[in-house]
């Protein structure tokens, strides 16, 4: 299995990106998407998840700001980040997992985002 992330890179305060995740190499039904990130000094954080069924959560931090998604016949989730701040700086990570059996937990590579003031 492989999770290809893309989509990071540097923006001013104010501006948008949006990550990609793509998943393969398995089936994913029934499985939650989800992005994290880690700062520089700091834990890892969720920051949004999606269900198979498009049921989403978003992080208070990022309320209003991020927005999940996923296509499920290409087995890609997203994060469109809007009005981004300098305190979103950190590697975004993506996550594929399943809770039920056969149960899976899988993460791709960090992509960078960087916030200038």
């Amino acid at each position: 299995v492989q999770l290809q992330a893309s989509g990071g890179g540097s923006v001013q305060a104010g501006g948008s990106l949006r990550l990609s995740c793509a998943a393969s190499g398995g089936g994913f039904g029934s499985s939650i998407m989800a992005w994290y990130r880690q700062a520089p000094g700091k834990q890892r954080e969720l920051v949004a998840s999606v269900t198979s069924g498009g049921v989403t959560k978003h992080a208070n931090s990022v309320k209003g700001r991020f927005t999940i998604s996923r296509d499920n016949a290409k087995n890609t989730v997203y994060l469109q980040m809007d009005s981004l701040k300098p305190e979103d700086t950190a590697v975004y990570y993506c996550n594929v997992r399943r809770i039920v059996t056969p149960r899976f937990d899988y993460w791709g590579q960090g992509t960078l985002v960087t916030v200038s003031s």
